[in-house]
């Protein structure tokens, strides 16, 4: 038997694992480096986060990102020489994190890469008859392991598409096994580029359990800032916003698009929500003049008004606490927007003991472990949410 395989299946078998899970998002501003604990499989998984770091990505790099994300036009090129470049990349920064942490490579059992979504497209969003759901996320998982000497999951979505899902969001699965509740109606609600959000009612019945992609998250306020204020890459504390005033008019344009009228479970992405639909909405409502603090704050409410409207069409009158993760969480005045429109106090994940930072690459390290060590549960038959394990595994 090839020594690698016979490493994996011991890893498989073994009583604990531990699994570092790595995280880029939409927002293209870093990589988020999880390094987990973990025993058992699905309703047994215990996980501990022994460490947590965040690498923000330098300027040059950030921009190479954005030339090839989220267009329908690119530099096949580009792309082909990043996706090297970044698992190159997330292999050092993972090298460099435990060297941070002082903790050995040969103690990691397994690596998870998420990679970097560059385009999203559902058949919602490209509406081509004979085409399927589609994702494209790169970083490849074999320089990883290589360079690491770590075996590493990655691609994690594309397995989601094959079983008829979407290829988002994936974060159900980690929702359902690691924060279901026997008696509290629990929303997961992830603040990122894009906002998604998982119900888990109380007792645990997979087919009740619903996960959806809401709309933009920070996206399309992190774009407008980097656009009009140079050097700033997001509204810090929601500083700039708070001086202005949402327009009514300029936000009920941007929610009239007929993606927030397609039903649930829907994906999106920057694809969609980008700066040419901010520039339509303003020209479909005649608010091309607005200040800049005017339109970053109706971009606020245009989240919060999303989010909302999601939740409260999902879930109707039953009652629920909605723990918050990701980015968006440390916004105040879409905090403020959150609380005040769904009537809650809100928490995070944090009081479910896992940091809301941290959350999503703690996730795919998770989806890694069900890889390797699960695959036994039924997540119910709820469209959208194939009950498969996911992940390509790369040797070193």
């Amino acid at each position: 038997m090839n020594n690698q395989i016979s490493k994996l299946a011991d890893i498989s078998g073994a009583a604990k694992r531990v699994i570092a899970g790595l995280m880029s998002g939409t927002s293209l501003d870093g990589l988020d480096i999880a390094l987990c604990e973990f025993s058992g499989s699905g309703f047994g998984t215990r996980v501990k986060l022994l460490h947590f770091i965040t690498f923000p990505y330098k300027e040059a790099y950030k921009e190479q990102l954005k030339s090839i994300s989220f267009k329908k036009e690119v530099s096949l090129q580009e792309v082909t020489l990043l996706n090297a470049v970044i698992g190159t990349y997330s292999a050092e920064l993972i090298l460099e994190a435990l060297k941070k942490w002082d903790f050995p490579v040969d103690a990691v059992d397994l690596i998870a890469s998420h990679g970097q979504t560059i385009f999203h497209a559902p058949f919602s969003f490209h509406q081509k008859i004979s085409y399927p759901d589609a994702t494209l996320q790169i970083g490849d998982g074999d320089h990883i392991a290589v360079k690491t000497g770590i075996i590493t999951l990655s691609d994690f979505r594309q397995k989601h598409i094959a079983a008829g899902g979407e290829g988002a969001p994936l974060a159900v699965y980690g929702d359902y096994l690691l924060f279901s509740s026997l008696d509290e109606n629990r929303i997961l609600l992830n603040i990122g580029g894009i906002s998604n959000f998982t119900y888990l009612p109380a007792g645990r019945h997979a087919d009740l359990v619903f996960s959806t992609d809401v709309g933009p998250g920070n996206t399309m306020m992190d774009q407008f800032i980097q656009l009009h204020y140079p050097g700033k890459y997001y509204d810090e504390d929601a500083a700039i916003a708070k001086t202005g005033k949402a327009n009514e008019a300029l936000v009920t344009a941007l929610m009239a698009n007929e993606f927030f009228d397609d039903p649930f479970p829907r994906t999106t992405g920057p694809e969609l929500f980008n700066m040419a639909y901010l520039r339509a909405a303003q020209k479909a409502s005649s608010q091309q003049a607005l200040p800049p603090e005017d339109v970053l704050a109706s971009l606020c409410e245009f989240t919060a008004r999303s989010i909302i409207g999601a939740i409260r069409n999902s879930i109707q009158d039953q009652s629920f606490e909605v723990y918050l993760s990701g980015g968006g969480m440390h916004n105040p005045l879409l905090a403020e927007k959150l609380a005040g429109g769904l009537g809650l106090k809100l928490k995070d994940t944090a009081d479910l003991g896992i940091d809301p930072d941290a959350k999503e690459a703690v996730l795919f390290a998770l989806l890694a472990n069900e890889c390797v060590a699960g695959g036994d549960t039924d997540y119910g038959s709820r469209q959208g949410i194939p009950s498969v394990t996911m992940g390509k595994i790369s040797l070193p």
